[in-house]
C-alpha cells in the first residue's frame, strides 16, 4: 500500500482543528495537530510531513514569523488557514512564503481540495525534477539563467532561491516568452484549479519574482505589467 502523505495542522481553535482532522483523514491523509506556534521550528525539524495548514493567530508565535522562519528550511507547500480576510494579510502571508491560502469559516470540501491540488503540484513539479535530472536545460534572459530541470536559477554568477509557486511562474513565463498571460490563466496553470476572484496571490508572487531578477522591481524590463491584460516575460 502506497504511504499517505501527512499534514501539519498548526491550529489553536480545537474545533477547527478536529474538522481539518476528520476531513483530511478521511481523504486519506495523515495528519499531526499542533496548537503552539513556538513548537513548529522542533517538530518540522524531527518529523516530516507533505504540507503544513497553518493558522495565523496563535499563541505564542503568530503565523507569519512561523512561516518566515521555516519557509528557507522546507519547500513543501504551506496553506495558511486564516480569519483575517483583508488583502493587506493576505498578501504580507503569501509575501513571507506561503503557497496558498483559505478564509475562516471555510467549507471542509474546499479545503480538501485545496491540499489537493497544492499537493498535485508539488508532485508534479518534484517528479519532473527527478526524471529529468540528468537532462540539464537552460533558458537565458538577459543575465537570468533558468534552469528548468535543475530547479536553480542565477543572476549573473549569483544563484537565486526560488521557492516553488515562483520558480513555476518564472519557468512558466519563461518558456512562453512575449505573450501576455492574464492573472486568471497563470493561477490556473500554476495553482491547478480554477482561478477564486483575488489578484492578491499572483501579484504578490509576480513582485517577488521582480524583487529577485528585475536590476530594477519598480521599472522591471523581464516581467512586464500589460495593464488590464495581465503579465508578458520579454526575452
Amino acid at each position: 500500500m502506497l504511504d499517505r502523505k501527512t499534514i501539519l495542522i498548526v491550529e489553536d481553535d480545537a474545533d477547527i482543528s478536529m474538522i481539518e482532522e476528520a476531513y483530511l483523514e478521511s481523504a486519506g491523509y495523515r495528519t499531526r495537530i499542533i496548537e503552539d506556534g513556538t513548537l513548529v521550528n522542533a517538530v518540522i525539524q524531527e518529523e516530516q510531513f507533505d504540507l503544513i495548514l497553518l493558522d495565523l493567530m496563535l499563541p505564542g508565535k503568530s503565523g507569519y514569523d512561523i512561516c518566515r522562519e521555516i519557509r528557507d528550511k522546507t519547500d513543501i507547500p504551506i496553506l495558511m488557514v486564516t480569519a483575517r480576510t483583508e488583502s493587506v494579510d493576505k498578501i504580507r502571508g503569501l509575501g513571507l512564503g506561503a503557497d496558498d491560502y483559505i478564509a475562516k469559516p471555510f467549507d471542509p470540501a474546499e479545503l480538501v481540495a485545496r491540499v489537493n491540488a497544492n499537493l498535485r503540484q508539488y508532485d508534479r513539479i518534484h517528479n519532473t525534477v527527478k526524471e529529468k535530472k540528468e537532462e540539464v536545460e537552460e533558458i537565458q534572459i538577459k543575465d537570468v539563467r533558468i534552469l528548468t530541470n535543475s530547479w536553480k536559477v542565477y543572476k549573473g554568477d549569483r544563484e537565486i532561491k526560488f521557492p516553488n509557486r515562483e520558480f513555476e511562474i518564472l519557468k512558466f513565463m519563461a518558456m512562453n516568452p512575449n505573450i501576455v498571460f492574464s492573472k486568471e490563466q497563470i493561477f490556473e496553470k500554476i495553482w491547478g484549479y480554477d482561478y477564486m476572484g483575488d489578484s492578491a496571490t499572483v501579484m504578490v508572487h509576480i513582485n517577488r519574482i521582480r524583487e529577485k531578477i528585475e536590476d530594477d522591481s519598480k521599472n522591471p524590463k523581464i516581467l512586464e505589467t500589460v495593464w488590464g491584460a495581465g503579465y508578458r516575460l520579454n526575452k
